[in-house]
């Protein structure tokens, strides 16, 4: 078993950023296998104090296992952040599709396919004994 550094990934485009810093596409050298990287900057963390908030984060996505939630498959950290590769979802995120595919909403059908795809997902958080926000 290798240890998991920074390059063990190649790295692309930015997919997201948050309050801790950014989240980007990766893929590993060795596979080919695609992830996004969540990078938390260790500066903003401390500044916020957000140390246990950061652990926590990382010990609650080690602990998922869902089709309908992304996991943790990786933990590395660099000189500046803590870095979470975790199981990419394709196609973007729900507020996207709301608001920039065509006219903002859906039709109920599609609706109800999210919606069913979010009550999975929060069935197993609350199996695991995590409550999301």
């Amino acid at each position: 078993r290798q240890s998991v550094t920074k390059d063990t990934f190649r790295q692309y485009r930015i997919l997201g950023k948050g309050g801790f810093g950014e989240v980007c596409a990766c893929q590993v050298r060795a596979t080919g296998k695609m992830y996004a990287c969540k990078k938390l900057e260790k500066k903003r963390i401390k500044k916020r104090k957000g140390e246990a908030m950061a652990l926590n984060e990382k010990q609650i996505l080690e602990k998922v296992n869902s089709r309908f939630v992304v996991s943790l498959a990786y933990a590395y950290e660099t000189k500046d952040a803590l870095c979470l590769v975790l199981t990419i979802m394709n196609g973007g995120d729900l507020k996207f599709h709301i608001y920039n595919m065509g006219n903002p909403g859906f039709e109920d059908e599609r609706v109800a396919f999210y919606a069913a795809e979010i009550c999975c997902g929060l069935q197993h958080l609350h199996q695991e004994g995590i409550v999301y926000r």
